[in-house]
């Protein structure tokens, strides 16, 4: 007996000998379910890591910087906000009026889905860098990478921790600090740009913050990682629970709140608001060496996220 199947589907067809009858089973081919239908995670699936990486080889280290006007990096904030608040449709309006746009994709690392919150027109001519919202849960923390390209690889740690906790919201920089007029573009050390903005805006919402840098081992060679709370003391409890989870994963950590460290963080930006306003805020930098070596940067990212809320 001849049997000729035609589909609109492309289909893969197995041949069965079963009592003795040839049958032929017809089975979906490719990334779609039972019913014929694409899987979302097919149609718009992202690595996470890749896309941010992309971004900050390809853009970020060749960015120039423009100075955005007090409105415009208003704009950006409250457009996030409106976002964490679950008014997205206001939210895309919002950023729109600076030619920001929301994007949300599958990680096809994880298989958590993600917000990019981006410029749509000239990244690479205005520099004010991304939001990465974690979608599987309500947003508890923030991880700030302030330094991408000057502190290499930090936007490394900053990728591990939001794919490694729920509830994360990423806040990238969008140029070199140095790519700026005189220190402009230094988004960890001003309070005119989107980048402190944004953080502005998670702090109002009282998320605490973890912000990583990267130093060269001759600063501090005696140590892996420089941990501080910056200008206050309200991340005292969450810094002491991350240097211990960092000693115990073997690293050499200066705790500058016990004794004398190089790059303490205290005149950071985002760490005065912080403490401004009583919100846990922890700086910490990890050396060169660290950053250079795979497994102890997943070893970082373990001791990190575990102590995050």
């Amino acid at each position: 007996m001849k049997i000729t199947i035609k589909a609109v589907l492309p289909l893969a067809v197995v041949t069965v000998v079963t009592l003795g009858v040839l049958v032929a089973v017809i089975v979906p081919s490719g990334d779609q379910d039972r019913r014929g239908q694409t899987s979302p995670a097919a149609r718009d699936g992202q690595d996470l890591g890749r896309r941010i990486t992309d971004f900050t080889r390809g853009t970020v280290e060749h960015s120039r910087y423009q100075r955005p006007l007090r409105a415009q990096r208003r704009t950006v904030a409250e457009g996030v906000g409106l976002f964490l608040d679950g008014h997205r449709a206001e939210a895309g309006r919002r950023l729109a009026e600076v030619d920001f746009g929301i994007r949300t994709f599958t990680d096809t690392k994880t298989g958590r889905r993600f917000a990019e919150i981006a410029d749509r027109t000239a990244e690479a001519r205005r520099g004010w860098g991304r939001v990465y919202v974690d979608l599987g849960a309500a947003a508890r923390w923030s991880v700030q990478v302030p330094h991408p390209v000057a502190d290499a690889r930090s936007e490394q740690l900053g990728i591990g921790v939001l794919r490694a906790r729920p509830g994360g919201v990423l806040v990238l920089a969008g140029a070199h600090r140095n790519a700026g007029e005189g220190d402009r573009a230094d988004v960890a050390h001003r309070n005119d740009t989107v980048f402190d903005a944004v953080c502005d805006e998670l702090v109002a919402r009282r998320l605490p913050g973890l912000q990583v840098h990267g130093f060269a081992d001759a600063t501090e060679p005696d140590y892996d990682v420089i941990a501080s709370t910056g200008k206050g003391d309200q991340g005292r409890t969450a810094a002491r629970r991350t240097a211990t989870a960092l000693r115990q994963e073997g690293f050499d950590v200066c705790r500058a709140w016990s004794r004398r460290c190089a790059l303490e963080g205290r005149s950071n930006e985002q760490g005065r608001r912080a403490a401004a306003d009583g919100v846990p805020f922890l700086h910490m930098e990890f050396s060169r060496s660290v950053r250079d070596d795979e497994n102890r940067m997943r070893q970082a990212v373990t001791a990190l996220a575990a102590t995050l809320p």
